[in-house]
C-alpha cells in the first residue's frame, strides 16, 4: 500500500475560477521556496513540530496559498505557533505578519491565548516583529482594514462553530484584507451530512458557502491534507487521534497509525471590484 503522505504529494489541485491566480497542477510540481525550506528545516522548529509535516505539509500548503516574504500576513487563532515558528521568521526581513490571538471575552479557552503569548515571548529576537491582536465574537481589528495581503486559518472553524461566531470571523478577515488578498483555510472535514456527528470536523460545503456569503471567491482546492485512514468515527472525536491523543494509552498504537485528521485546504480571494 502506498503511505498516505505519498499520495498526498501528487494530490491534484483544482483550480475553480480567477485566472490571476495560478497553483500548479500537482502538489510534487510545487516549486516551494528555497527560503522557506530553510526556515521549515530551522532550528526554532522542534524535532516534535518537524515530525508533524508528514501530516501538515506547511511547505506545500503555504506555497498554494501563494505565501510570498514581503506579505502582509494575518494568522487567526495561532494557539501554541505551530505555524508562527514558520511564518515568523520567513516574513520577518521585507514582510509583517499580525498573530490574531484567542480573544479574551472567549469563553473556556484562555489556555490557548496565553500559549500565544508565551511563544511569543519564547524568542523576542525570532518573534519581536510579530504584532498581536485579538479574535473573537466582539468586534475588532485583526490588522489595519485593507492592509493584509494574506490571512490564514488552520483548524478553527469548528471552534468558532462552538462559539457561534463564524460568520463574524469572516466578516473580520474581508475586511483586513486588501483587494485581491488571499484567504487561506485548513479544516477537519466532516462526511457528507455527518458534520453534527463528528465533533470537530467542520462541512466542507458549507464552510465554502459561509466564507462565499462572506464576499470571498473560491479560487482553488488542494487534497494536500486529505488523509483517507480518517475514518472520522472515534469516542473523543477528532481529537481521538494524534496528536492530542485525547484517549491516553487506550488503542494509541491504532490512532497513531491513522495519523493526524482527514483536512481541506481551501484558497479564496477577496474580489478587486
Amino acid at each position: 500500500m502506498i503511505a498516505p503522505n505519498v499520495c498526498k504529494a501528487f494530490a491534484v489541485l483544482t483550480l475553480l475560477a480567477a485566472p490571476m491566480l495560478a497553483a500548479p497542477a500537482h502538489a510534487a510540481d510545487m516549486k516551494i521556496d528555497p527560503a522557506l525550506k530553510a526556515v521549515l528545516d530551522g532550528p526554532q522548529r522542534s524535532a516534535e513540530h518537524k515530525a508533524r509535516d508528514q501530516y501538515r505539509h506547511p511547505g506545500e500548503t503555504l506555497t498554494f496559498f501563494g505565501l510570498k516574504p514581503d506579505m502582509t500576513v494575518v494568522e487567526l487563532w495561532p494557539f501554541g505557533g505551530w505555524y508562527t515558528e514558520i511564518l515568523a521568521p520567513y516574513l520577518k526581513a521585507h514582510g509583517k505578519l499580525y498573530g490574531a490571538n484567542v480573544a479574551s471575552d472567549v469563553r473556556g479557552l484562555g489556555r490557548y491565548r496565553s500559549a500565544f503569548e508565551n511563544k511569543l515571548a519564547s524568542d523576542k529576537d525570532l518573534y519581536s516583529d510579530v504584532v498581536e491582536t485579538d479574535l473573537g465574537p466582539s468586534d475588532s481589528a485583526i490588522a489595519p482594514a485593507g492592509t493584509a495581503d494574506m490571512v490564514v486559518t488552520f483548524r478553527n472553524i469548528h471552534n468558532w462553530d462552538s462559539g457561534g461566531f463564524t460568520d463574524h470571523v469572516f466578516k473580520e478577515v474581508y475586511t483586513a484584507l486588501k483587494p485581491g488578498g488571499i484567504f487561506g483555510v485548513v479544516e477537519h472535514r466532516a462526511k457528507p451530512g455527518m458534520e453534527s456527528k463528528e465533533p470537530g470536523y467542520t462541512s466542507e460545503d458549507r464552510a465554502i458557502k459561509q466564507i462565499e456569503a462572506a464576499g470571498f471567491k473560491l479560487v482553488a482546492k488542494s487534497e494536500i491534507n486529505a488523509n483517507p485512514k480518517d475514518t472520522k468515527d472515534y469516542p473523543a472525536g477528532v481529537w481521538t487521534l494524534p496528536p492530542d491523543f485525547r484517549l491516553g494509552d487506550k488503542d494509541r498504537d491504532k490512532y497513531a497509525a491513522i495519523g493526524e485528521s482527514d483536512r481541506f485546504t481551501l484558497k479564496f480571494v477577496k474580489p478587486k471590484d
